[in-house]
């Protein structure tokens, strides 16, 4: 397949081009250079050009404090954004897939969202991205929908890296133990992101790595673990006394056996996950 994949210097992105070009189809690589998403004129231009099967949106605003003061701009590239692409693939009956997050639900209960469930997001983040997804359904008849959580992958910023980094400074961290959910390692991902597009299987999925829940304490405590930090402590806190910016879900558990019952194939556990990418990461000398 001839696949137009957005937003190719992040970590999915990123991926999903390796994981194509593996496969012997054609990944057509764009980032803000080659198609602003925000113009409506420059995504027609170069879709229609590119002369794909399908489109893969990546492209995102994912700084979820910085959100909180630049509402328009993450709009624009979220939402707007979004709906350019939607647009241009309901003319050109091309199937799309768009990457939403955990973040449109309101984290309340302990119960695992299902894909179906009613969104009410807490920050302009979650507004925008659920904006992403109305416009997608609005527009596109062949849309997958994958919403994931907890984003870790080779090419950019994560969890992980700013754990592992700041392990070297501090001797004491402290980490937020009520937000629950578990991680998507983006190398995964793309593997399941790739079979699902040469489907017919459309419709709203939620997609992390297998395993049980935890809480960002239990990943870090984890990370250190499977890295072999000592030097540092890990102290647990509430959101409250963290005190970040933009108001985060409690509750991220999202229900995943939608993957399956579709007749794809489950991530590997976050676990699993986690001891690769900490091994390429002791590899490169980052742990």
């Amino acid at each position: 397949m001839r696949i137009l994949v957005t937003g190719v210097k992040g970590q999915l992105g990123h991926d999903v081009m390796e994981e194509l070009a593996k496969r012997g189809d054609t990944g057509i690589g764009v980032d803000i250079e080659e198609m602003d998403i925000t113009d409506p004129d420059s995504v027609g231009r170069v879709i229609r050009e590119s002369d794909v099967s399908a489109v893969i949106h990546c492209a995102a605003w994912t700084a979820v404090d910085k959100a909180e003061e630049c509402v328009d701009l993450c709009r624009k590239v979220n939402a707007y954004g979004t709906e350019n692409i939607a647009k241009v693939c309901e003319e050109l009956d091309l199937p799309m897939m768009y990457f939403s997050t955990d973040y449109v639900f309101d984290g309340n209960g302990t119960r695992p969202w299902e894909p179906e469930d009613e969104r009410h997001p807490l920050d302009v983040y979650g507004q925008t991205k659920a904006e992403g997804e109305i416009a997608v359904l609005d527009h596109v008849k062949k849309s997958f929908i994958l919403r994931i959580a907890w984003v870790f992958g080779i090419n950019g910023h994560n969890f992980i890296r700013t754990m592992l980094k700041l392990a070297k400074t501090h001797d004491r961290l402290r980490v937020v133990n009520d937000q629950i959910g578990t991680p998507t390692y983006t190398y995964d991902l793309a593997r399941l992101v790739v079979d699902m597009i040469k489907t017919d299987k459309y419709g709203i999925y939620h997609v992390t790595n297998e395993g049980g829940y935890i809480s960002w304490y239990d990943f870090a405590v984890a990370i250190f673990k499977e890295a072999g930090i000592t030097g540092c402590t890990l102290e647990p806190v509430t959101s409250e006394e963290y005190g970040a910016k933009a108001k985060r879900p409690y509750n991220s558990r999202m229900d995943r056996s939608k993957i399956a019952e579709e007749g794809f194939a489950p991530l590997p556990s976050w676990e699993d996950a986690l001891s690769r990418y900490v091994k390429i990461l002791k590899e490169e000398g980052e742990a």
